[in-house]
């Protein structure tokens, strides 16, 4: 089970003077279970390769197929294998309008035709996963949370269509560091806890190299990387400067520690594994 694309290219305004390339001749799986973390330079063609991960982009050329249904076709199969993908674009509390919490949650899974009670099934998950109080927080107008607190909302509403993948779209831009680890935190937890397919782009290096278990890196276009994400961080970092990206910060700080002298494991790519590897060295030293 997975989402194949195969020999994808998108060309945005084809036949005017404005064409432009956005993504050319990408072929990829990506297989039910993974956590999948999506880096690249601004224009290197991340956002246009998940867009046709849903079927919301159609190739130029080339083929999507979900679960063995291609994208372009019409018909109830189709439909069903779109419905399989949950996408959450940049700043998705911007497409709140509910009166209420529940009813924004509610709005997707209500027009699914599902049952009063499985609605409020997957309203209460939404909420859990927003780490809110049902009770207390489910008749409250979205409005008067904070930014952090709306942005998980938004997301729930994803989540309470029950996806079987989830392409989330920077889904930390604009929050201060606070709120940028709480969202991630509560992705890493729905990760483990229902084993849902997660398709996550990021600038935050740090975050992708403790929750992905798959790297892809994008550069003008194509898919230059695709591995473990230690493998990528470490053995490839001229080209991943080349693709006009960055390792984690702790990998960075490791790699001018080491060059000073100590002697710390300069492969450690998060932030767990550099305080490690530099108290195992202070030690050594004494």
């Amino acid at each position: 089970m997975s989402i194949v694309l195969h020999e994808v290219t998108h060309v945005y305004m084809q036949g005017t003077p404005y064409q432009r390339v956005a993504i050319e001749n990408i072929n990829l799986e990506i297989k039910q279970g993974e956590f999948v973390g999506i880096i690249g330079h601004t224009g290197s063609g991340k956002s246009t390769l998940i867009q046709h991960l849903n079927g919301l982009l159609k190739p130029t050329s080339g083929e999507v197929l979900v679960e063995g249904v291609n994208l372009a076709g019409k018909g109830l199969d189709v439909k069903q294998a779109r419905q399989k993908i949950g996408m959450v674009f940049q700043y998705p509390e911007h497409q709140l309008f509910e009166e209420t919490i529940y009813d924004d949650i509610a709005f997707g899974p209500r027009n699914l035709g599902l049952l009063p009670e499985e609605v409020e099934r997957r309203v209460r998950m939404g909420i859990a996963f927003a780490g809110l109080d049902f009770d207390t927080f489910a008749k409250r107008s979205p409005f008067q949370l904070s930014g952090g607190q709306m942005r998980r909302v938004a997301i729930a509403g994803v989540i309470a269509m029950q996806p079987e993948y989830l392409i989330l779209d920077e889904p930390s831009a604009g929050l201060d560091p606070r709120g940028r680890n709480e969202i991630f935190e509560h992705i890493r937890r729905l990760y483990q806890e229902t084993g849902i397919t997660v398709i996550l782009v990021s600038h935050q290096m740090e975050e992708i190299a403790s929750m992905a278990n798959r790297l892809i890196v994008m550069h003008h276009g194509h898919i230059c990387q695709d591995g473990e994400p230690r493998t990528i961080f470490t053995r490839y970092r001229e080209n991943l400067k080349e693709a006009g990206v960055d390792v984690p910060p702790v990998t960075a700080l490791l790699a001018t520690i080491k060059a000073k002298g100590l002697a710390v494991d300069d492969t450690a790519i998060t932030l767990e594994e550099g305080v490690a590897t530099i108290a195992e060295a202070v030690r050594g030293r004494k």
